[in-house]
């Protein structure tokens, strides 16, 4: 696959300048397919499972949250509450700048790094209703400060604290997913590259939308890289998870982050953790915030099932060796579609996967 170009393939449109403009109707480019069109979900009382960090049981709850829904959210996990809300805050102050301010760190689908508006390169392509800022934490000679907004003023103080918290709380979670592998803590740590891994954050802007039925915020995907850590809005729902073929509705707890398995994650266990499917509605009454952190392997390291596990229980690997740089360049080029990214990186049997 080829890497992605320099330039978008279309002249960007900022949603948020849509939905500020007082449309009553949005452009075609937004509007779903019949079959890819939002729906309020049938199981109102169905959520993700809810895990004490500090509870007696976690490990087993996260285990079992892994292998079956591949979503879970963590309560008590160390990161102060005020340094979630200061976070929250200074994004959203971020996008209500005036727009030259945001457009003077317009991004490009070469590293997405900065201000966006889309994913993928292909053109005419069906488009999303979101705006999003990406930027990258670690490795440390990727993180450029000056890529980072400057405004509000306490941005980039704010976002390191926070990052390098959720790094931590990363870690921890790392370890706990190994020995629930029946793994040493650290095999799942040392296959990301040790301390020597990939962090990097992308915030999302899901403006108010004046038909918000015939479009989504995002479209299903499952996320290519390792774990994903959510910092949800709390007032405004819109996360919703694939389970049984049907959309469930996630109801974020107060101050918990939501935790995804990623595709990496899939492949090193080999199926037994599962990456699942996830979208986001938009409403039309207000907008929405969500700041999403990927914990990542080292990009140019080899990711395989771990040799261990298929020893253990006799199995065949269900996936090739690929490095994260070469996998992630399929929603990087294409844009957000389902989990056909993990289906066309496995070559061994293209059966294997039970979550579409």
């Amino acid at each position: 696959m080829k890497s992605p170009r320099d330039n978008w393939p279309e002249p960007i449109v900022r949603v948020q300048s849509l939905s500020e403009s007082g449309i009553s109707t949005i452009p075609t480019k937004y509007v779903k397919p019949l079959n890819e069109r939002p729906s309020l979900s049938k199981f109102s009382d169905v959520n993700i499972p809810t895990i004490d960090l500090e509870g007696s049981s976690n490990c087993e709850e996260i285990s079992e949250a892994c292998r079956d829904w591949g979503f879970f959210q963590v309560v008590n996990h160390g990161v102060p509450r005020e340094l979630m809300d200061e976070a929250r805050q200074v994004w959203r102050e971020f996008f209500h700048q005036p727009m030259d301010v945001k457009q003077s760190y317009g991004n490009t689908p070469k590293t997405y790094e900065g201000y966006g508006s889309r994913l993928g390169v292909e053109k005419g392509a069906i488009l999303d209703w979101s705006d999003y800022y990406f930027l990258h934490y670690l490795p440390g000679y990727l993180k450029d400060h000056n890529k980072w907004p400057s405004l509000p003023l306490s941005l980039r103080k704010v976002m390191e604290e926070y990052s390098k918290q959720v790094v931590n709380f990363g870690g921890r979670l790392m370890k706990i997913l190994s020995e629930n592998l029946g793994l040493k803590e650290d095999v799942l740590q040392n296959a990301f590259g040790g301390e020597d891994i990939g962090a990097c954050l992308r915030v999302n802007f899901y403006p108010k939308c004046p038909q918000p039925d015939l479009t989504l915020g995002l479209s299903p995907h499952s996320d290519p890289g390792g774990m994903t850590i959510l910092l949800p809005d709390h007032h405004v729902s819109g996360l919703q998870v694939r389970r049984n073929a049907h959309w469930i509705t996630v109801k974020p707890a107060s101050h918990a982050f939501i935790v995804n398995i990623g595709d990496q994650i899939q492949i090193l266990s080999n199926a037994m953790y599962k990456s699942v499917e996830h979208r986001v509605m938009v409403n039309s009454a207000e907008e929405r915030i969500s700041l999403a952190f990927f914990y990542n392997p080292k990009s140019d390291l080899m990711i395989e099932p771990v040799k261990e596990l298929l020893t253990t229980h006799n199995v065949s690997p269900l996936y090739p060796p690929r490095t994260f740089d070469q996998y992630r360049l399929y929603i990087r080029t294409k844009g957000p579609q389902g989990k056909s990214q993990l289906g066309e990186s496995n070559k061994l049997n293209p059966q294997h996967d039970k979550c579409n």
